[in-house]
């Protein structure tokens, strides 16, 4: 942590801004797409892309690689993808006589895991220690990863046979889940144009910060402001989800702290260092879709989750206060920074 540098907050949303530029440079038309993942990464979470093929989900991976100036690596989930195929094993070196240690291509700062849904159930939960600990075990030896650390994993939603459905556990492992959806005809067709002037396939962005910046990005998120009428409404969100009718199991506490990250995020990236309701708003969807679990007779009249948190979104109160956060230490004069009155923040 000596080496991590704090960057103020308003630069933060100037930095990131720049980096969805040159992102939107190369994937067309998705700006409110590559604002989540963004949001996730700056949160310190992990992204899962569920889209049909050909959508630009690994384009996707490679450039925020590129603009954020992180390691990249790609790995491409099979059928017969072992665990040590993730992490590493130990290899036995003739010329020293002993074992040494092979690192996978979990070791890296931004993993994709391509198709993550292809590969047995043993090796998609060799990623959970990596997700959750920032750390691997091989063979009762413990190894850290460097931080920053984070997994955009891809995932084919149509083709079932031959593929093995996430579990729960490693969905929640999740901060959200992203889908970018067809291009309308004008931005394929610049898609088209683009690759022309191109004159090759690949691209190449320049990094617009490092891997240290990032960190200090990331470190920045825990400076923005939720009041306390906020991060109440985020806990009735999340357990409004329990309750709906159509809800077999609803999204967990870890489900509040992700739409907290995320929401903080999302007020970076709009230059502000407070949350206000429609950051939560936004990331609502995206952060708890996927921690639900519908009752058999909804997935046969195909609901699907996401409609269940549009629904919560319409029956739950949004706040209006512009309290400031309890929280917050204590002022010079004793008195708690909440108990002094403020003007609204949100207009309302």
């Amino acid at each position: 942590m000596k080496d991590l540098v704090p960057v103020p907050v308003y630069d933060v949303g100037r930095m990131a801004r720049a980096v969805l530029d040159s992102v939107g440079s190369v994937v067309v038309g998705k700006r409110d797409a590559l604002e989540l993942v963004l949001a996730g990464i700056l949160a310190g979470g992990h992204v899962l892309l569920e889209d049909l093929p050909g959508l630009g989900k690994t384009l996707t991976a490679r450039c925020f690689a590129q603009a954020l100036g992180l390691d990249f690596r790609r790995l491409q989930f099979t059928p017969d993808l072992l665990p040590a195929d993730v992490t590493g094993s130990f290899l036995y070196d003739q010329r020293r006589a002993d074992f040494s240690f092979r690192a996978g291509p979990v070791f890296t700062n931004l993993l994709l895991a391509d198709e993550i849904n292809r590969t047995p159930p043993k090796t998609q939960s060799a990623l959970l220690e990596a997700m959750q600990e920032k750390q691997v075990s091989v063979e009762g030896v413990t190894y850290r990863l460097d931080p920053p650390f984070h997994v955009l994993a891809t995932a084919n939603p149509i083709e079932y046979e031959g593929t093995y459905p996430l579990p729960e556990a490693q969905l929640d492992r999740f901060l959200l889940r992203v889908s970018f959806g067809y291009p309308n005809r004008d931005e394929e067709y610049e898609v088209l144009q683009r690759r022309m002037s191109r004159r090759q396939e690949e691209t190449e962005l320049q990094p617009v910060v490092d891997a240290g910046t990032l960190r200090g990005m990331q470190a920045a998120i825990e400076d923005v402001a939720v009041e306390d009428s906020i991060g109440r409404y985020i806990v009735n969100l999340t357990a409004a989800t329990r309750e709906h009718a159509s809800v077999l199991v609803g999204a967990s506490p870890r489900g509040s702290l992700a739409l907290l990250l995320l929401a903080r995020a999302k007020a970076v990236l709009a230059g502000r260092d407070y949350v206000v309701p429609e950051d939560v708003k936004e990331v609502a969807a995206p952060a708890l879709a996927h921690r639900i679990t519908l009752r058999p007779e909804m997935w046969l009249r195909r609901v699907d989750p996401s409609f269940v948190v549009a629904e919560v979104l319409d029956q739950t109160p949004a706040p209006a206060s512009g309290a400031l956060p309890s929280y917050n230490a204590m002022s010079d004069t004793g008195v708690r920074l909440a108990e002094v009155p403020t003007p609204s923040r949100h207009g309302q």
